[in-house]
């Protein structure tokens, strides 16, 4: 793939007007995950914004994304890359979810559209295509051997649902309801997906209506040339960034607790190689590949560590693939994060990548400690519930604590790492689903101690009205996530079911009046717990953060 090398000014766009189509382009995508969540049927789209949307050029490089789902946006070459080797034509819509084509896990359905705004006036031939609008939502299920496809004991692919290798569900301008009703037949609840997919390909659609309307305003050639000026100007703008770090080789290693197969511990270790304005990420001496579905394809470690690397320079470099030209990530094959089919991969986009995340980011900081939290849950605490015959499946991510940082204290019961949606409001889900939320708190005394305070987890508990199968894909329950210098580690996380504790990862039939409760962890804290300032340890006293029995000094 050729990729241009020539400076923004050389672009022949100004400064000014790079500001200006820099802006105009991230409003697209913007607006594209606005037109999906405003369109969506399922919860999990509509309440949850368990998705995310990005604009690509004809090369398949991404020109800006919207504030999505982190382990998402750092996927999406690899789909776009997958429609190349298609023969994408105007008027196509391509849908895929294959891990090993493209995707990241089962239930993320990509939809990617070939935009060619002029393509009615002109041959209609390849040439036409400037670009690519790309939409990836969670659907609450894609068949599979449980509702929700999120099952704990999968050992291979097959069983996790409908696996789609880029598929046109559009040619040529023209819908295929042959595949729409393949697609639609192999999963639960299929008026809902069908809703769903419709507002991803009005998504995509709005993209290219958008796009159009800046080819009226600037000219296309402009537009065009400001595609090669964003990347060029991010990818200074990092290099720059990277540059300031200290060279040097930096190491570290941390485990999942088992692979819902067995409760063995699964190491993930990296080596980080900053060399000037490059950095070489290398997972050799990760272990291989599990029986159980931690497995996360190589796109999914490769999202960790941009997201990190986005953490730790500037914020407001704009996201795009000029950011990540100096990152190069590796993992070998047949190996955690790089598996080879037919692994079962549905735990690894949600839980393999966040201890991906923790694993880069305690290698980022002996070179940058500063600008390095203490460890936060580490876990998307991954709880679906849904009715074998179809009638509903509700899923969530539950958030809790995040590390604290250097200077102030971690955030209570947020979404940490890999993923960044809201909560389902107990309103939602009490009117959506046989469902009685009966609590919805924070955990008080869950924070890891320190100088600043690891954030609290939380703690929710749903009654399931109705005969229903229970999947949860947890972590962090037996290894608390780590304090920094002289913190303390956060409270680790718990599972129960009637009272009972569950294994972190399981998959059970319950009957209706079960109540199913999460209890996820809290972060680490940072600096040493009696540098606490009195002030702060009364105000988390009054506030019902700690109690007198358990702030320890």
């Amino acid at each position: 793939m050729t990729q241009s090398t020539t400076d923004a000014d050389d672009s022949g766009i100004d400064p000014v007007t790079l500001e200006v189509l820099r802006n105009q382009l991230e409003s697209v995508a913007e607006e594209m995950g606005q037109t999906l969540i405003r369109g969506a049927y399922s919860p999990n789209i509509k309440e949850r914004r368990d998705c995310s949307t990005a604009l690509f050029d004809a090369e398949g490089r991404m020109i800006a994304q919207a504030e999505h789902i982190p382990v998402h946006l750092g996927a999406m070459p690899a789909a776009v890359d997958a429609v190349l080797d298609c023969d994408p034509q105007p008027g196509d819509v391509f849908v895929l979810n294959d891990p090993f084509q493209g995707g990241t896990h089962l239930p993320d359905v990509t939809m990617v559209s070939p935009i060619a705004p002029d393509a009615d006036d002109a041959a209609g031939d390849e040439s036409d295509i400037v670009g690519f609008a790309v939409s990836r939502a969670h659907h609450a299920d894609v068949g599979g051997m449980t509702p929700g496809s999120m099952p704990a004991g999968a050992q291979e692919i097959y069983q996790e649902g409908l696996r789609l290798p880029p598929t046109r569900l559009v040619e040529g301008g023209k819908p295929r309801e042959d595949v729409r009703s393949l697609v639609l037949a192999n999963v639960r609840n299929a008026g809902e997906r069908q809703a769903d997919l419709r507002a991803q390909q009005a998504a995509n659609e709005r993209a290219e209506e958008r796009l159009a309307a800046l080819f009226d305003e600037h000219g296309r050639e402009t537009v065009l040339s400001g595609f090669d000026a964003v990347i060029d100007y991010s990818r200074e703008r990092i290099a720059d960034e990277i540059a300031s770090l200290p060279d040097g080789t930096y190491r570290a290693s941390d485990v999942l607790e088992g692979d819902g197969v067995t409760d063995d511990d699964v190491e993930i270790a990296v080596t980080v190689t900053i060399d000037g304005a490059e950095i070489d990420v290398d997972f050799s001496g990760t272990d291989g590949q599990l029986d159980g579905n931690l497995n996360a394809p190589l796109a999914v470690a490769k999202s960790a560590v941009y997201f990190v690397v986005r953490c730790i320079t500037d914020p407001e470099i704009p996201p795009n693939h000029g950011c990540y030209e100096p990152v190069e990530v590796n993992a070998p094959d047949g190996t955690l994060l790089n598996p080879e089919p037919p692994a079962a991969v549905v735990g690894g986009n949600v839980e393999t990548s966040q201890r991906v995340t923790d694993v880069v980011f305690t290698a980022f900081a002996k070179a940058a400690p500063d600008r390095v939290p203490a460890q936060g849950q580490g876990t998307m605490n991954n709880l679906t519930i849904g009715a074998r015959d179809g009638s509903f499946t509700y899923y969530e991510t539950i958030g809790g604590g995040f590390g604290a940082r250097a200077n102030r204290d971690g955030m209570d019961g947020v979404q940490v790492g890999m993923t960044n949606t809201l909560n389902t409001p107990v309103e939602s889900i009490e009117t959506e689903y046989p469902l009685r939320v009966e609590r919805y708190a924070l955990r008080p005394d869950s924070g890891g101690r320190g100088r600043f305070r690891g954030g609290l987890g939380l703690e929710r508990t749903v009654t399931v009205e109705k005969d229903a199968t229970v999947s949860l894909l947890t972590e962090r329950r037996r290894h608390g996530p780590r304090g920094v210098a002289g913190g303390e580690d956060g409270a680790t996380g718990e599972n129960l079911i009637d009272g009972e504790s569950v294994s972190a990862k399981t998959t059970v039939d319950v009957e209706a009046g079960t109540t199913v409760t999460v209890r996820t962890p809290g972060g680490g804290g940072h600096g040493e717990p009696d540098e606490r300032d009195d002030s702060s340890l009364e105000a988390d006293r009054v506030a019902g953060k700690r109690t007198d029995a358990n702030d320890g000094v």
